[in-house]
Protein backbone atom coordinates (compact mmCIF):
# COMPACT_ATOMS: atom_id res chain seq x y z
CA UNK A 1 0.00 0.00 0.00
CA UNK A 2 1.79 3.31 -1.08
CA UNK A 3 2.13 6.15 1.93
CA UNK A 4 0.02 8.62 2.49
CA UNK A 5 1.84 11.57 1.96
CA UNK A 6 1.91 15.65 3.74
CA UNK A 7 3.76 18.56 3.83
CA UNK A 8 4.67 18.05 7.30
CA UNK A 9 3.33 15.26 9.77
CA UNK A 10 4.08 15.62 13.87
CA UNK A 11 4.83 12.76 16.15
CA UNK A 12 3.25 13.71 19.35
CA UNK A 13 0.08 15.79 20.31
CA UNK A 14 0.91 17.88 23.25
CA UNK A 15 1.56 21.11 23.68
CA UNK A 16 4.44 21.35 21.33
CA UNK A 17 3.32 19.42 18.79
CA UNK A 18 -0.23 20.03 18.32
CA UNK A 19 0.54 23.89 18.03
CA UNK A 20 2.93 23.27 15.40
CA UNK A 21 0.58 21.10 13.33
CA UNK A 22 -2.05 23.95 13.70
CA UNK A 23 0.81 26.37 12.55
CA UNK A 24 2.08 24.89 9.65
CA UNK A 25 -2.04 23.99 8.91
CA UNK A 26 -2.72 28.02 8.89
CA UNK A 27 0.38 28.65 6.83
CA UNK A 28 -1.18 25.94 4.04
CA UNK A 29 0.56 22.76 4.48
CA UNK A 30 -1.53 19.57 4.64
CA UNK A 31 -0.37 18.01 7.97
CA UNK A 32 -0.73 14.74 9.78
CA UNK A 33 -0.06 14.26 13.41
CA UNK A 34 0.39 11.04 15.56
CA UNK A 35 0.07 10.42 18.58
CA UNK A 36 0.01 7.34 20.82
CA UNK A 37 -2.14 8.00 24.17
CA UNK A 38 -3.79 11.57 24.64
CA UNK A 39 -4.50 14.51 22.23
CA UNK A 40 -2.83 17.64 24.73
CA UNK A 41 0.04 15.30 25.75
CA UNK A 42 0.84 15.42 29.36
CA UNK A 43 0.69 18.89 30.06
CA UNK A 44 -2.99 18.78 29.32
CA UNK A 45 -3.93 15.30 30.62
CA UNK A 46 -1.49 14.91 33.63
CA UNK A 47 0.85 17.78 34.36
CA UNK A 48 -0.39 21.83 33.86
CA UNK A 49 -3.74 21.20 33.77
CA UNK A 50 -5.08 18.69 35.97
CA UNK A 51 -2.51 19.59 38.97
CA UNK A 52 -3.68 23.28 38.47
CA UNK A 53 -6.87 22.13 39.14
CA UNK A 54 -6.03 20.44 42.29
CA UNK A 55 -4.06 22.72 43.78
CA UNK A 56 -7.02 25.29 43.24
CA UNK A 57 -9.15 22.86 45.74
CA UNK A 58 -6.10 23.15 47.74
CA UNK A 59 -6.25 27.03 47.83
CA UNK A 60 -10.00 27.88 49.11
CA UNK A 61 -9.71 24.90 51.29
CA UNK A 62 -6.94 26.53 52.77
CA UNK A 63 -8.81 30.45 52.31
CA UNK A 64 -11.80 28.66 54.10
CA UNK A 65 -10.08 27.94 57.13
CA UNK A 66 -8.96 31.74 56.89
CA UNK A 67 -12.49 32.40 56.71
CA UNK A 68 -12.67 34.97 60.56
CA UNK A 69 -9.68 37.08 59.34
CA UNK A 70 -12.52 38.17 56.51
CA UNK A 71 -15.21 38.55 58.86
CA UNK A 72 -16.88 35.30 57.30
CA UNK A 73 -17.68 32.14 59.57
CA UNK A 74 -17.28 28.42 57.80
CA UNK A 75 -17.77 26.14 59.71
CA UNK A 76 -17.00 21.83 59.90
CA UNK A 77 -14.69 22.51 56.94
CA UNK A 78 -13.70 19.16 55.46
CA UNK A 79 -12.99 18.04 51.91
CA UNK A 80 -13.85 14.66 49.73
CA UNK A 81 -10.86 13.59 47.87
CA UNK A 82 -12.86 12.06 45.15
CA UNK A 83 -15.01 14.77 44.47
CA UNK A 84 -11.42 16.97 44.12
CA UNK A 85 -9.52 14.35 41.73
CA UNK A 86 -12.77 14.29 39.37
CA UNK A 87 -13.28 17.91 39.09
CA UNK A 88 -9.50 18.36 37.75
CA UNK A 89 -10.24 15.09 35.40
CA UNK A 90 -12.55 17.08 34.25
CA UNK A 91 -11.44 20.23 33.66
CA UNK A 92 -8.25 18.23 31.60
CA UNK A 93 -11.24 16.04 29.99
CA UNK A 94 -13.04 19.29 29.05
CA UNK A 95 -9.51 20.54 27.42
CA UNK A 96 -8.54 17.36 25.79
CA UNK A 97 -11.67 17.47 24.04
CA UNK A 98 -10.56 20.90 22.73
CA UNK A 99 -7.76 20.00 21.04
CA UNK A 100 -9.89 16.92 19.01
CA UNK A 101 -11.97 19.96 17.76
CA UNK A 102 -9.10 22.40 16.94
CA UNK A 103 -7.51 19.21 14.77
CA UNK A 104 -10.76 19.04 12.78
CA UNK A 105 -11.15 22.74 12.19
CA UNK A 106 -7.93 22.67 10.56
CA UNK A 107 -8.29 20.14 8.71
CA UNK A 108 -5.17 18.34 10.19
CA UNK A 109 -5.67 14.15 10.07
CA UNK A 110 -5.25 12.87 13.29
CA UNK A 111 -3.58 8.86 13.41
CA UNK A 112 -3.48 7.54 16.61
CA UNK A 113 -1.11 4.99 17.36
CA UNK A 114 3.01 4.30 18.04
CA UNK A 115 5.34 5.71 15.69
CA UNK A 116 8.56 5.04 14.50
CA UNK A 117 10.82 6.87 11.92
CA UNK A 118 12.06 3.94 9.41
CA UNK A 119 13.73 6.22 6.59
CA UNK A 120 13.89 10.12 6.19
CA UNK A 121 11.07 11.16 5.29
CA UNK A 122 8.95 8.27 5.98
CA UNK A 123 6.84 7.68 9.52
CA UNK A 124 4.98 4.35 10.06
CA UNK A 125 2.14 4.10 12.87
CA UNK A 126 1.18 1.16 14.55
CA UNK A 127 -2.61 1.47 15.12
CA UNK A 128 -5.74 -0.80 16.20
CA UNK A 129 -6.39 -1.62 12.99
CA UNK A 130 -2.44 -2.47 11.85
CA UNK A 131 0.55 -0.55 10.70
CA UNK A 132 -0.10 2.69 8.55
CA UNK A 133 2.84 4.64 6.29
CA UNK A 134 3.11 7.75 5.89
CA UNK A 135 5.70 10.31 4.16
CA UNK A 136 6.55 14.02 4.25
CA UNK A 137 9.64 16.14 3.61
CA UNK A 138 9.42 17.54 6.90
CA UNK A 139 8.64 15.52 10.32
CA UNK A 140 8.33 17.43 13.83
CA UNK A 141 9.27 15.13 16.20
CA UNK A 142 7.04 16.34 19.99
CA UNK A 143 7.40 12.92 21.89
CA UNK A 144 7.99 14.88 25.03
CA UNK A 145 8.99 13.11 28.61
CA UNK A 146 8.23 10.74 31.42
CA UNK A 147 9.23 10.83 35.03
CA UNK A 148 12.60 9.15 35.49
CA UNK A 149 12.91 6.68 38.27
CA UNK A 150 15.74 6.30 40.38
CA UNK A 151 16.85 2.07 41.26
CA UNK A 152 15.56 1.14 44.33
CA UNK A 153 13.10 3.90 43.91
CA UNK A 154 10.95 3.00 41.60
CA UNK A 155 6.80 3.84 41.74
CA UNK A 156 5.01 0.84 42.56
CA UNK A 157 1.71 2.56 42.57
CA UNK A 158 0.86 1.70 45.92
CA UNK A 159 3.54 3.17 48.11
CA UNK A 160 5.58 4.61 45.86
CA UNK A 161 4.21 7.17 43.57
CA UNK A 162 4.64 9.27 40.10
CA UNK A 163 2.82 12.27 39.25
CA UNK A 164 0.64 10.26 37.68
CA UNK A 165 -0.79 8.21 40.94
CA UNK A 166 -0.19 11.54 42.80
CA UNK A 167 -3.08 13.19 39.75
CA UNK A 168 -5.36 9.97 41.10
CA UNK A 169 -4.35 9.16 44.28
CA UNK A 170 -6.22 5.98 45.59
CA UNK A 171 -5.94 7.72 49.26
CA UNK A 172 -5.19 10.66 51.35
CA UNK A 173 -1.56 10.25 52.22
CA UNK A 174 -0.76 11.10 56.61
CA UNK A 175 2.86 10.96 56.17
CA UNK A 176 4.12 11.62 52.72
CA UNK A 177 7.80 11.85 51.74
CA UNK A 178 8.26 13.77 48.73
CA UNK A 179 11.93 13.39 46.87
CA UNK A 180 13.15 16.05 44.77
CA UNK A 181 12.15 19.85 45.04
CA UNK A 182 11.62 20.74 41.88
CA UNK A 183 8.23 22.54 40.61
CA UNK A 184 6.65 19.16 40.26
CA UNK A 185 7.57 17.43 43.63
CA UNK A 186 6.85 21.81 45.08
CA UNK A 187 3.51 21.56 44.18
CA UNK A 188 2.59 18.23 45.39
CA UNK A 189 4.13 18.72 48.64
CA UNK A 190 2.28 21.77 48.81
CA UNK A 191 -1.03 20.37 47.86
CA UNK A 192 -1.18 17.59 50.31
CA UNK A 193 0.41 19.78 53.23
CA UNK A 194 -2.54 21.98 52.53
CA UNK A 195 -5.39 19.22 52.98
CA UNK A 196 -3.63 17.83 56.42
CA UNK A 197 -0.84 15.26 55.13
CA UNK A 198 2.71 15.35 57.18
CA UNK A 199 4.84 16.40 54.40
CA UNK A 200 8.90 15.62 54.17
CA UNK A 201 10.52 16.68 51.06
CA UNK A 202 13.82 15.59 50.25
CA UNK A 203 16.41 17.22 47.84
CA UNK A 204 19.50 16.67 46.86
CA UNK A 205 21.05 20.23 46.09
CA UNK A 206 21.96 23.03 48.97
CA UNK A 207 18.53 24.49 48.77
CA UNK A 208 15.10 23.63 47.53
CA UNK A 209 13.74 25.04 44.12
CA UNK A 210 17.32 24.87 43.25
CA UNK A 211 16.80 26.79 40.00
CA UNK A 212 15.17 29.71 41.70
CA UNK A 213 17.35 32.50 42.74
CA UNK A 214 18.85 31.95 46.15
CA UNK A 215 16.34 34.90 47.85
CA UNK A 216 13.53 33.15 46.61
CA UNK A 217 14.45 29.99 47.60
CA UNK A 218 14.84 30.65 50.78
CA UNK A 219 11.92 32.91 51.32
CA UNK A 220 9.87 30.13 49.98
CA UNK A 221 11.05 27.40 51.99
CA UNK A 222 10.41 29.70 55.08
CA UNK A 223 6.94 30.13 54.18
CA UNK A 224 6.46 26.15 53.62
CA UNK A 225 8.31 25.25 56.95
CA UNK A 226 5.96 27.60 58.49
CA UNK A 227 2.71 25.95 57.28
CA UNK A 228 4.56 22.82 58.91
CA UNK A 229 6.23 21.31 55.94
CA UNK A 230 9.65 19.56 57.45
CA UNK A 231 12.47 20.21 54.41
CA UNK A 232 15.81 18.19 53.97
CA UNK A 233 18.05 19.71 51.52
CA UNK A 234 21.28 18.34 50.47
CA UNK A 235 20.31 14.99 51.22
CA UNK A 236 19.87 11.60 48.95
CA UNK A 237 17.24 9.14 49.65
CA UNK A 238 19.35 5.87 49.39
CA UNK A 239 16.40 3.15 49.19
CA UNK A 240 13.09 2.25 50.16
CA UNK A 241 12.00 -0.48 52.17
CA UNK A 242 8.39 -1.55 51.36
CA UNK A 243 6.40 -2.99 53.78
CA UNK A 244 3.06 -2.36 53.14
CA UNK A 245 1.35 -0.25 54.75
CA UNK A 246 4.57 1.93 55.54
CA UNK A 247 7.63 2.44 53.33
CA UNK A 248 11.09 3.13 55.37
CA UNK A 249 13.36 5.46 53.72
CA UNK A 250 17.22 5.40 54.49
CA UNK A 251 18.14 9.11 53.86
CA UNK A 252 21.66 10.06 53.52
CA UNK A 253 23.13 13.57 55.07
CA UNK A 254 26.34 14.68 55.76
CA UNK A 255 27.28 10.92 55.12
CA UNK A 256 25.17 9.67 58.24
CA UNK A 257 21.92 7.20 57.16
CA UNK A 258 18.82 8.18 58.91
CA UNK A 259 15.55 5.56 58.74
CA UNK A 260 12.43 7.49 58.43
CA UNK A 261 8.73 5.96 58.14
CA UNK A 262 6.30 7.29 55.37
CA UNK A 263 2.80 5.71 54.12
CA UNK A 264 3.56 7.39 50.91
CA UNK A 265 6.48 8.42 48.77
CA UNK A 266 6.00 10.81 45.89
CA UNK A 267 9.02 10.09 43.41
CA UNK A 268 9.67 13.89 41.81
CA UNK A 269 13.85 13.43 40.64
CA UNK A 270 13.43 15.01 37.10
CA UNK A 271 12.42 13.65 33.62
CA UNK A 272 13.67 11.11 30.36
CA UNK A 273 12.75 12.41 27.10
CA UNK A 274 10.74 9.52 24.96
CA UNK A 275 13.16 9.43 22.13
CA UNK A 276 14.06 5.58 22.82
CA UNK A 277 12.42 2.84 20.33
CA UNK A 278 11.95 5.62 17.12
CA UNK A 279 14.68 5.04 15.28
CA UNK A 280 16.48 8.47 15.56
CA UNK A 281 20.08 7.30 16.14
CA UNK A 282 19.73 4.93 12.35
CA UNK A 283 18.82 8.56 10.60
CA UNK A 284 21.36 9.96 12.11
CA UNK A 285 20.30 12.46 15.41
CA UNK A 286 22.48 12.70 18.11
CA UNK A 287 20.98 11.64 21.53
CA UNK A 288 22.25 13.07 24.91
CA UNK A 289 21.01 11.62 28.05
CA UNK A 290 17.69 10.62 26.59
CA UNK A 291 17.02 14.01 25.21
CA UNK A 292 17.70 14.68 20.97
CA UNK A 293 20.49 17.60 20.54
CA UNK A 294 19.35 20.63 18.07
CA UNK A 295 20.46 24.03 17.60
CA UNK A 296 18.70 27.02 18.49
CA UNK A 297 15.94 26.40 15.13
CA UNK A 298 15.62 22.60 16.37
CA UNK A 299 16.83 20.92 13.55
CA UNK A 300 18.71 18.20 14.66
CA UNK A 301 21.17 17.71 11.18
CA UNK A 302 18.85 15.68 10.09
CA UNK A 303 17.35 17.07 6.63
CA UNK A 304 13.64 18.08 7.52
CA UNK A 305 13.90 16.33 10.70
CA UNK A 306 12.82 18.53 13.47
CA UNK A 307 12.31 18.27 17.37
CA UNK A 308 10.61 20.22 19.97
CA UNK A 309 9.72 20.35 23.25
CA UNK A 310 10.35 18.14 26.39
CA UNK A 311 12.15 15.41 23.59
CA UNK A 312 15.28 18.26 23.17
CA UNK A 313 17.26 20.84 25.41
CA UNK A 314 15.36 22.63 28.07
CA UNK A 315 13.86 24.55 29.77
CA UNK A 316 11.02 21.49 29.91
CA UNK A 317 8.48 24.07 29.81
CA UNK A 318 5.08 23.51 27.50
CA UNK A 319 5.02 27.22 26.73
CA UNK A 320 8.49 26.86 24.90
CA UNK A 321 6.97 23.65 23.25
CA UNK A 322 4.65 25.64 21.86
CA UNK A 323 6.96 28.74 21.12
CA UNK A 324 9.16 26.49 19.06
CA UNK A 325 6.20 24.16 17.23
CA UNK A 326 5.31 27.67 15.58
CA UNK A 327 8.90 28.89 15.25
CA UNK A 328 9.67 25.28 13.38
CA UNK A 329 5.98 25.44 11.27
CA UNK A 330 7.21 29.10 10.32
CA UNK A 331 10.56 27.69 9.19
CA UNK A 332 9.22 24.87 7.38
CA UNK A 333 6.58 27.60 5.57
CA UNK A 334 9.46 29.71 4.21
CA UNK A 335 9.76 31.92 6.98
CA UNK A 336 12.39 34.05 9.24
CA UNK A 337 11.20 33.34 12.95
CA UNK A 338 13.63 34.21 15.66
CA UNK A 339 15.09 31.74 17.45
CA UNK A 340 13.49 30.36 20.63
CA UNK A 341 16.07 32.19 23.39
CA UNK A 342 15.83 30.05 26.87
CA UNK A 343 16.96 33.25 28.90
CA UNK A 344 13.69 34.99 28.22
CA UNK A 345 11.28 31.83 28.67
CA UNK A 346 9.31 32.37 32.13
CA UNK A 347 9.35 29.45 34.63
CA UNK A 348 5.75 29.09 37.28
CA UNK A 349 5.40 26.93 40.17
CA UNK A 350 2.09 26.89 41.95
CA UNK A 351 2.40 26.27 45.62
CA UNK A 352 1.35 28.30 48.14
CA UNK A 353 3.32 30.78 48.15
CA UNK A 354 3.79 31.37 44.17
CA UNK A 355 7.35 31.22 42.31
CA UNK A 356 8.05 32.65 39.21
CA UNK A 357 10.91 33.88 37.26
CA UNK A 358 12.73 35.22 34.27
CA UNK A 359 15.95 35.43 33.06
CA UNK A 360 19.29 35.52 35.40
CA UNK A 361 19.28 34.65 38.90
CA UNK A 362 21.36 37.40 41.20
CA UNK A 363 24.46 34.37 41.34
CA UNK A 364 24.12 33.57 37.63
CA UNK A 365 24.24 37.44 36.51
CA UNK A 366 27.59 37.87 38.50
CA UNK A 367 29.07 34.96 37.19
CA UNK A 368 28.45 36.06 33.64
CA UNK A 369 30.72 38.93 34.55
CA UNK A 370 28.14 41.67 35.05
CA UNK A 371 27.81 44.25 37.91
CA UNK A 372 24.56 44.22 38.81
CA UNK A 373 21.81 46.90 40.78
CA UNK A 374 19.72 44.39 42.72
CA UNK A 375 16.02 45.76 43.68
CA UNK A 376 13.49 44.30 46.07
CA UNK A 377 9.82 45.40 47.26
CA UNK A 378 8.32 43.36 50.04
CA UNK A 379 4.58 42.28 49.54
CA UNK A 380 4.24 43.92 52.85
CA UNK A 381 4.18 46.84 51.49
CA UNK A 382 1.81 46.50 48.97
CA UNK A 383 -2.33 47.72 49.46
CA UNK A 384 -3.53 45.50 47.33
CA UNK A 385 -1.30 42.58 49.02
CA UNK A 386 -2.96 43.91 52.67
CA UNK A 387 -6.29 43.95 51.34
CA UNK A 388 -5.92 40.63 49.64
CA UNK A 389 -4.39 39.23 52.85
CA UNK A 390 -1.28 37.86 51.65
CA UNK A 391 1.10 39.87 53.12
CA UNK A 392 3.70 37.28 52.61
CA UNK A 393 6.10 37.84 49.47
CA UNK A 394 8.85 39.64 47.18
CA UNK A 395 9.83 40.68 44.17
CA UNK A 396 13.06 41.10 42.97
CA UNK A 397 14.53 42.54 39.99
CA UNK A 398 18.47 42.51 38.50
CA UNK A 399 19.59 45.27 36.01
CA UNK A 400 23.28 45.58 34.58
CA UNK A 401 24.68 48.46 36.36
CA UNK A 402 26.14 49.88 32.82
CA UNK A 403 23.13 49.64 30.38
CA UNK A 404 20.35 49.10 32.90
CA UNK A 405 19.33 46.17 30.76
CA UNK A 406 16.81 43.81 33.06
CA UNK A 407 18.43 40.81 33.48
CA UNK A 408 16.27 38.85 35.69
CA UNK A 409 13.23 39.03 37.71
CA UNK A 410 12.28 36.90 40.49
CA UNK A 411 9.04 36.57 42.69
CA UNK A 412 7.53 34.95 45.46
CA UNK A 413 4.12 35.58 46.58
CA UNK A 414 0.05 35.74 45.66
CA UNK A 415 -0.59 35.81 42.40
CA UNK A 416 2.94 36.07 40.99
CA UNK A 417 2.39 33.46 38.34
CA UNK A 418 0.15 36.08 36.50
CA UNK A 419 2.64 39.19 37.32
CA UNK A 420 6.25 37.90 35.55
CA UNK A 421 4.60 38.42 32.22
CA UNK A 422 5.27 42.07 32.51
CA UNK A 423 8.75 41.36 32.82
CA UNK A 424 8.70 38.47 30.02
CA UNK A 425 7.49 41.08 27.62
CA UNK A 426 9.95 43.85 29.28
CA UNK A 427 12.76 41.48 28.15
CA UNK A 428 11.14 40.88 24.94
CA UNK A 429 11.05 44.82 24.05
CA UNK A 430 14.63 45.02 25.38
CA UNK A 431 13.83 47.27 27.96
CA UNK A 432 15.76 49.55 30.27
CA UNK A 433 15.20 50.43 34.01
CA UNK A 434 14.31 54.30 32.67
CA UNK A 435 11.50 52.69 30.44
CA UNK A 436 9.58 50.82 33.53
CA UNK A 437 10.16 53.81 35.85
CA UNK A 438 8.23 56.22 33.36
CA UNK A 439 5.63 53.43 33.18
CA UNK A 440 2.41 53.88 35.47
CA UNK A 441 1.10 50.75 36.84
CA UNK A 442 -2.03 50.88 38.00
CA UNK A 443 -3.58 51.01 41.72
CA UNK A 444 -4.19 49.41 43.28
CA UNK A 445 -2.37 46.26 42.41
CA UNK A 446 -0.10 44.05 42.98
CA UNK A 447 1.35 44.93 39.91
CA UNK A 448 2.36 48.18 41.34
CA UNK A 449 5.39 46.01 43.44
CA UNK A 450 6.82 45.54 40.12
CA UNK A 451 7.52 49.38 39.48
CA UNK A 452 8.81 49.88 43.26
CA UNK A 453 11.54 46.83 42.98
CA UNK A 454 13.01 48.25 39.62
CA UNK A 455 12.82 51.88 41.49
CA UNK A 456 14.46 50.26 44.21
CA UNK A 457 17.01 49.13 42.41
CA UNK A 458 18.43 52.66 42.05
CA UNK A 459 17.51 53.92 45.14
CA UNK A 460 14.12 55.41 44.40
CA UNK A 461 11.49 53.17 45.90
CA UNK A 462 8.76 55.06 47.21
CA UNK A 463 6.55 53.06 49.48
CA UNK A 464 9.47 51.33 51.24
Amino acid sequence: MAAKTYDVIVVGAGPGGYVAAIRAAQLGKSVAIVEREHLGGICLNWGCIPTKALLRSAEVFHLMHRAKEFGLSADNISYDLDAVVKRSRKVAGQLSGGIGHLMKKNKITVIMGAATLPAKGKVSVKTDKGTEELSAPNIILATGARARELPGLEADGDLVWTYKHALQPKRMPKKLLVIGSGAIGIEFASFFNTLGADVTVVEVMDRILPVEDEEISNFARKQFEKQGMKIIAKAMVKKLDRAAPKVTAHIERDGKTEMMEFDTVISAVGIVANTEGLGLEALGAKIDRSFVVTDQYCRTGVEGLFVIGDATNGPWLAHKASHEGVMVAELIAGGHPHAVDPSSIAGCTYCHPQVASVGLTEAKAKEAGYTVKVGRFPFIGNGKAIALGEPEGMIKTIFDAKTGELLGAHMVGAEVTELIQGYVVGRQLETTEEDLMNTVFPHPTLSEMMHESVLDAYGRAIHF
